[in-house]
Order: C-alpha cells, then sequence, then structure tokens
C-alpha cells in the first residue's frame, strides 16, 4: 500500500488561454494590479500579485470553450469588507462586466462577480480569517 504523501502547499497557479490576450493583460495589470513577472514572448503572460503566479496564454485560433467552461471563476481575496464595494465601483467605472452585485454570504464573507474581457468569471472576495 502506498503512503499518501505530504500535503500540498495549496493552488498558487492558474493558466488560461484567452483569445483577447491584449485586453486581458490590462484588465489584470492595470485595473486588478497584478504585475507582469515574466513575458517569454508575445504569447504568454505570467502575472502575479506577489505570492501567486496566472499565466495568459494566447489562445489558438479555433479556440471554443463554448458552450460549456470547466472553469467556473477565479477568486481575488481582499483585505476588509469594504474593499469589495469600493472594487465594485471602480470596475463598474472602467465599464467591466458585473455578473453578480455585491453581497454577504452565509459564512461571513462578502464578494461580487465580474467578467475579464475575454468573458472569464472573476470574484473578488472578503474573507474574514
Amino acid at each position: 500500500m502506498n503512503k499518501k504523501p505530504q500535503p500540498t502547499g495549496g493552488l498558487r497557479h492558474v493558466a488560461l488561454h484567452v483569445k483577447n490576450l491584449t485586453e486581458c493583460v490590462h484588465f489584470y495589470t492595470e485595473l486588478l494590479g497584478m504585475k507582469i513577472d515574466w513575458q517569454p514572448d508575445a504569447d504568454n503572460f505570467y502575472l502575479t500579485s506577489g505570492g501567486d503566479n496566472f499565466a495568459l496564454h494566447r489562445a489558438p485560433a479555433d479556440f471554443n470553450p463554448q458552450p460549456h467552461q470547466h472553469l467556473d471563476h477565479i477568486g481575488f481575496f481582499l483585505a476588509t469588507r469594504e474593499d469589495v464595494d469600493e472594487w465594485h465601483d471602480y470596475l463598474k467605472s472602467h465599464q467591466v462586466v458585473i455578473k453578480a452585485a455585491p453581497k454577504d454570504h452565509r459564512d461571513g464573507t462578502r464578494s461580487f462577480y465580474c467578467a475579464d474581457p475575454d468573458g472569464n468569471v472573476v470574484q473578488l472576495i472578503y474573507y474574514p480569517l
């Protein structure tokens, strides 16, 4: 019988294929504040908020994940409950599509959902420690 390995260090890397690469890089860097950590070529960007790695890869021309996408959403943690509403108003003022308005959840979190320029759903969430 195989012994189970030690637990993982957690999820720190996500990679997405996107058709609107330039617009997505702008969304995640200029609007959400991520930094470009590495850009090996014109088709690949590796972004970070400090302790994570988020890769955007230019999707092939025939890329079509519709009608169903495997990824439901990605989430970004916020420091305070008030940050949720501030981020909502900020992104809305930049014409970002809001998928669900800010709301409190039964577990004490507060969040809202928006869409990046490729239609990927992004949650901004306050999670009390």
